[in-house]
């Protein structure tokens, strides 16, 4: 038996969605074992880790002056390279406590729009976090459609919209390869930051990004619903700097949310644009899947298929596509032996 052959047998798989909001870990034979906040928190000056994942989100905010709890990626991309790298070896280690023969091997889903430093970034902190050279890179609605079951090595279109946090991105794929890809630094984020503007400049109420995700989340929606839904939120007037409660309406957060939405919407339509004739037939009898955490949002896959005419589904499990897919891409190249399609 080749070298090669047994270092495979002995090492493990993972793979893992490095998002904006969430990181996901998915280990071969296992299946998603971890699902924690992309959140670190540590001591000022010296950076040692205080708290990883859901501990540390906890401390948003809320940390004395010596801890800083950071967000180490942003736009699906990591903005803090020494911190990404001890999230995701914390991460490792706590899904694979024991000592391993080997390195494992790694799979990363990341945006379509990442540039060349970035990527070298991304595979540099898996490495530092202990992983076997080489790190793959897949792009995250290739990604997303394998762990959304699609059949993506039939000659037939198939379309993915992946919602992240961070970023959007919606394809066209057939015979194992994107034909049209397009990707827009907009998601789950933007949602918040737009309920987060529109509190400010009309309400003159300050509030949190913890805040305004639950709003999104309880009573946030992208078509108008015959119930009216209502949620109090507190923060801090803008005039006078004191704490203040605020009742708001579902109508009124989805006029917040109108923007970004509307941005999503048209880089959907812009795709469906750019896609050959015989593929668009397939797409209108197949339908467009929506995968990612923003197509959470109530109502936005009716709006999206009343937007361009095409059906619409959200994903079974759409929060778990993109770690699924980087995870069954290995046990898929461990099976054929050979590279089953571009990775980035």
């Amino acid at each position: 038996m080749a070298f090669g052959k047994l270092i495979d047998i002995f090492s493990a798989d993972i793979g893992i969605d490095l998002g904006t909001c969430n990181t996901l870990v998915y280990v071969r034979g296992k299946g998603i074992v971890l699902s924690e906040p992309s959140v670190v928190a540590v001591e000022r000056g010296t950076r040692k880790v205080v708290a990883v994942g859901n501990e540390a989100k906890k401390m948003l905010w809320k940390t004395p002056g010596e801890i800083i709890v950071i967000r180490p990626l942003r736009d699906g991309v990591i903005a803090d390279f020494e911190t990404t790298e001890k999230m995701i070896r914390f991460f490792v280690q706590r899904v694979l406590p024991r000592k391993w023969f080997v390195k494992p091997r790694m799979a990363i889903g990341v945006p379509t729009c990442i540039t060349e430093v970035e990527k070298r970034a991304v595979r540099e902190s898996a490495e530092q976090a202990g992983a076997r050279d080489p790190v793959y890179l897949i792009e995250e609605s290739m990604a997303a459609a394998i762990g959304a079951g699609i059949p993506i090595s039939e000659p037939a279109g198939n379309m993915v919209c992946d919602i992240g946090g961070g970023t959007t991105e919606i394809s066209v794929i057939s015979l194992d390869g994107m034909v049209v890809s397009n990707s827009i630094r907009i998601g789950g984020d933007e949602f918040d930051d737009a309920i987060i503007k529109h509190v400010r400049n009309v309400h003159n109420l300050i509030i949190g990004e913890s805040t305004a995700e639950n709003l999104k989340i309880t009573i946030g929606s992208a078509i108008p619903d015959k119930k009216i839904e209502k949620m109090e939120i507190k923060g801090t007037d803008a005039i006078t700097g004191l704490p203040r409660r605020l009742e708001l309406d579902s109508v009124e957060v989805r006029d917040a949310l109108l923007e970004p939405i509307n941005v999503v919407v048209e880089e959907v339509k812009k795709t469906l644009g750019q896609t050959p004739p015989e593929l668009a037939a397939d797409i209108i009898e197949r339908g467009i899947v929506m995968t990612g955490g923003g197509c959470l949002l109530k109502g936005f896959p009716k709006l999206i298929a009343k937007e361009t005419g095409v059906p619409c589904i959200r994903a079974e499990n759409p929060l778990l596509c993109v770690a699924l897919g980087a995870g069954k891409y290995l046990e898929m190249l461990r099976a054929s032996d050979k590279k089953l399609y571009n990775t980035v």
